[in-house]
């Protein structure tokens, strides 16, 4: 693993489930971030300088296919993951060309991310941001995430300041701005107007150490571009994340349980599916933060089931039954 990336990512199986129950990382990030770990074990030793030429290109294209394959052990995610590829793969034919002396296409980069809270529009960010920075299409690749009152200001001149601010930070890799919509709701005299300016000046100051990326709901990120039209054009690429189904969702829950060292009972697991798919069929759709919530309180009400007796296996220690998901589920 490259040595600025050691420091942006946990190193060890141990760490990432400690991040993961902190709550820095979303499940399906720790799933990557796991078999990234798993790639890197099975990666031959960085070549020595007097190897051949080409070497270098070699380890940078183990790096490019390292990050991409984080991006394909995600759950779900079909169409972005298609997208994300074809966004790699004009990258480097850019790349190829210009060596080539042939005319190549100004690569816009910038991006909005339409969908549900809790459907990977953070992760895909931050998985992006290193794609592009082993690409060589960014310096460094690494992500700063705000939101509305990271940016706006209380009085004339703040916002411009605070925005900037956020940009210094993401200099040399992704600016991803959550619900970004909200940065157009108070109208022309509203602070946010400030931050909308202050962000398109520094994408065309910055063009080649900056990409921003807009993210929220769908419908209010299509709003939030025909009150400022000019946005659009600014933004050519446009991703959708597809809210997860049942089965998708009951894969990240199997996935969380192992990562924690636990598993479900085959009651348990039936009561999960359930659960999951009465959910999806209510409200339209599922995220990944409700089934992170829902596993970790089925965890408690495991430990509260499991606190007064005397002796316990280890099958009781790791195992959470229909009852401790069901506790939960009713809430």
């Amino acid at each position: 693993m490259p040595v600025g990336e050691r420091d942006l990512a946990p190193r060890t199986v141990d760490e990432i489930l400690d991040w993961l129950a902190a709550g820095r990382i979303s499940p399906g990030e720790a799933f990557g971030y796991v078999r990234r770990l798993e790639t890197w074990s099975r990666q031959p030793a960085p070549p020595e300088p007097s190897q051949a030429p080409g070497s270098d290109e070699d380890a940078r294209r183990q790096r490019v296919d390292a990050v991409l394959a984080e991006l394909d052990a995600l759950v779900g995610l079909a169409p972005v993951k298609e997208l994300v590829r074809e966004l790699a793969a004009f990258v480097e034919i850019q790349q190829r060309r210009a060596k080539e002396h042939l005319p190549t296409k100004p690569m816009a980069l910038h991006m909005i991310f339409k969908g549900n809270p809790g459907t990977g529009k953070t992760t895909v960010a931050r998985i992006v941001g290193r794609m592009l920075g082993e690409l060589g299409a960014l310096p460094k690749g690494h992500l700063v995430e705000c939101e509305r009152a990271d940016l706006v200001g209380e009085y004339i001149g703040h916002t411009a300041q605070r925005t900037r601010e956020h940009i210094r930070k993401a200099l040399g890799g992704v600016l991803f701005v959550d619900e970004a919509y909200a940065l157009a709701r108070g109208g022309e005299k509203d602070f946010g107007k400030e931050a909308i300016d202050t962000l398109v000046k520094a994408m065309e100051d910055h063009k080649h150490e900056l990409v921003v990326i807009l993210a929220g709901y769908r419908d209010e990120m299509e709003y939030f571009l025909t009150v400022n039209p000019g946005l659009r054009s600014r933004f050519p690429v446009q991703i959708d994340f597809p809210d997860y189904t049942a089965d998708e969702l009951y894969q990240i829950a199997r996935l969380m349980c192992e990562q924690h060292h636990y598993r479900l009972s085959p009651a348990a697991a039936l009561r999960l599916r359930r659960v999951l798919e009465q959910r999806t069929h209510l409200l339209g759709h599922g995220n990944a933060r409700f089934v992170r919530n829902l596993i970790e309180r089925a965890m408690r009400r495991q430990a509260v089931r499991l606190v007064q007796r005397r002796r316990l296996s280890r099958d009781d220690l790791i195992t959470l039954e229909a009852a401790d998901v069901a506790a939960v589920a009713l809430r």
